[in-house]
């Protein structure tokens, strides 16, 4: 019999709090493609909460349905996972589950209806990413990918009528994520050079993404280029080492970094629109997400 504290640590688990941290990191850097910095009133600072509190419920909920749809693949390839070593009940996980994500579109609302539209979309997009297009090559990294960007344009609702003009930067987590997803495919059994290769390519193409910013009169590369280099020292490593050798374990750590590595992506984009003390703040995150992750499953 398990008990209690085994329960809710099986909870907490299947939330998996350092990767929530990262999709704080996203809003955060939303907030500062939006036009709002550090400094901001006490106007500014609720709305902020409100977002945060939003995406919190989103990627919990997200996860925790993974975990639900995986059931029965867990019990055979991870069985050491809250729902299969029966510290959490797979109802109580899927009420939980669905309680995050009413949670996270519920908090989205609290800004503005923009902001709640994206969080309707975002949680879909995770069901469906769970359910189905996981299952898929092309479509799971695409969803997943499409999912992680819409948290960054949560970020940007702040200012709604933003969002229309600055969508296209929900491209630069989108082709990250996917090559994250992509490279995790093989963190059980092994995987493929191909994919690897894939993913170093679509690595390449965000620090490009990051770089043509340039190009838009609110974007300094000079603040972003600091945390740019520290995004790529991260995760260049662990990533060719997954692509020259797809054992496991390699790919389990390529993985892990690509996750963790999301907070100094967010903390250049930070930089770039709103300052070098915005991408700070935002890299704060990191060691909390660090800490975290030796605590909890990031995968």
């Amino acid at each position: 019999m398990w008990r209690l504290r085994d329960r809710l640590q099986g909870f907490v688990h299947l939330m998996r709090p350092a990767n929530i941290v990262t999709a704080w990191a996203d809003v955060l850097a939303g907030v500062a493609v939006a036009g709002f910095g550090v400094g901001m009133g006490p106007d500014e600072v609720a709305p902020v909460g409100w977002l945060l509190l939003s995406t919190t419920g989103l990627y919990g909920g997200g996860v925790v349905l993974n975990d639900v749809f995986d059931a029965a693949l867990d019990a055979r390839e991870r069985p050491e996972r809250p729902i299969p070593s029966g510290r959490v009940s797979r109802s109580a996980a899927a009420g939980l589950g669905v309680l995050l994500l009413l949670v996270g579109v519920g908090a989205a609302a609290m800004v503005s209806a923009a902001s709640a539209g994206i969080a309707v979309l975002v949680a879909a997009g995770a069901v469906l990413y769970d359910a189905v297009a996981k299952h898929h090559a092309p479509a799971g990294p695409l969803v997943m990918g499409a999912c992680r960007g819409g948290n960054l344009l949560l970020g940007v609702s702040l200012v709604p009528g933003l969002v229309g003009s600055r969508w296209f930067l929900a491209v630069l987590p989108l082709a990250y994520i996917a090559a994250i997803t992509a490279v995790s495919r093989g963190e059980v059994h092994g995987g493929s050079r191909w994919t690897g290769r894939l993913a170093l390519v679509l690595l390449g193409g965000v620090v490009l993404g990051v770089l043509a910013l340039e190009l838009l009169p609110a974007f300094s590369v000079f603040r972003s280029a600091p945390f740019l280099m520290l995004f790529a020292a991260q995760v260049g490593p662990p990533f060719v080492r997954a692509a020259r050798h797809p054992r496991p374990a390699s790919i389990r750590s390529a993985v892990r970094a690509g996750v963790l590595a999301l907070i100094s992506l967010d903390a250049a984009l930070a930089a770039g629109f709103g300052g070098w003390l915005h991408g700070v703040v935002v890299l704060l995150l990191w060691p909390l997400s660090v800490f975290l992750a030796r605590r909890f499953a990031v995968t």
